[in-house]
């Protein structure tokens, strides 16, 4: 079994968490929920424990904790210390939450965003400071009891599931999973037309250490050189029964959340994903048993 949740209908303030919010959650059949810390520095217990009681009195469980802070792996020793000091701090909001696990991206170089490319990415002093900045936030997670979920991308210098497991095992702390992101790793025309050879690829490397995922899909464009652009599940290339199957099989009871929606697209996303999970065989945990 696989517990399926959705990275969207919540508010970027925990603060601004409502009953009604919570039930609609619930009602359009998920049973866990993404939830973002814009200011982790700042973010006191009791507000966010009043959170999670909001959530949880609906059933809805917060499946992940997600935070802002400064690029892990930034070459300014105080920009990259201030994202530390951040992602701790963001583990603490994770432990008061109760969340399944605390997400974290590797960063970037560029300064337009994470999850923008840089050609000094992948460098090895670059993957050096992210691995010391990860040793760092991991150390706390393990006095908080949090599971951290890296995620990957093909434009940052987690560029390959063989490249993430390295700096996992690099890191060789027991709270560092992987946050199982296929479509992050489409990195040409073959890996989208052939998803399930990339599928097995990243299974391979990374399955028994995969606690959490999202779930994306994405399509090539009619354009010159290549555009992979993200759509809802099911109206892409992505091979989404293979994809429940195998994370069913690596983490089972683990999160799949739907993501990078609005909230009018999350309907038909679930849908597919409930078509391709019953084509693998798989089934949703209810959340009866709901933490």
């Amino acid at each position: 079994m696989v517990r399926l949740g959705v990275a969207g209908m919540m508010p970027r303030d925990m603060r601004q968490v409502t009953a009604d919010g919570a039930r609609r959650i619930r009602a359009a059949g998920f049973t866990g929920v993404s939830c973002y810390f814009t200011d982790p520095l700042a973010t006191e217990e009791r507000e966010v424990r009043a959170a999670a009681g909001v959530l949880r009195a609906a059933e809805v469980v917060p499946a992940q904790a997600n935070a802002q802070y400064e690029g892990l792996c930034k070459a300014e020793p105080e920009r990259r210390q201030l994202g530390v000091r951040q992602a701790v701090a963001a583990v603490r909001c994770a432990a008061w939450l109760g969340a399944d696990t605390l997400y974290l991206r590797p960063g970037s170089l560029n300064e337009r965003g994470h999850w923008t490319p840089h050609p000094e990415n992948g460098s090895p002093a670059t993957l050096d400071r992210l691995v010391d900045s990860l040793r760092q936030i991991a150390r706390a997670a393990e006095g908080e009891g949090v599971t951290l979920a890296l995620e990957g991308h093909t434009i940052s210098g987690l560029d390959t599931p063989e490249r993430v497991r390295d700096v996992i095992d690099a890191v060789d702390s027991g709270a560092l999973g992987f946050n199982a992101d296929p479509v992050n790793f489409i990195s040409g025309v073959a890996d989208a037309y052939h998803s399930g050879a990339l599928l097995d690829r990243m299974f391979a490397a990374l399955g028994d250490r995969t606690v959490a995922g999202h779930a994306k899909d994405m399509r090539l464009e009619d354009r010159l050189v290549v555009h992979v652009t993200e759509c809802v599940p099911g109206e892409g290339l992505l091979d989404q029964a293979a994809f429940v199957r195998l994370f069913a099989a690596a983490c089972p009871g683990r999160w799949l959340l739907i993501e990078h929606l609005p909230d009018e697209k999350i309907p038909a996303a679930k849908q597919a994903l409930d078509a391709a999970a019953a084509a693998a065989g798989v089934q949703w945990e209810r959340e009866e048993n709901a933490r």
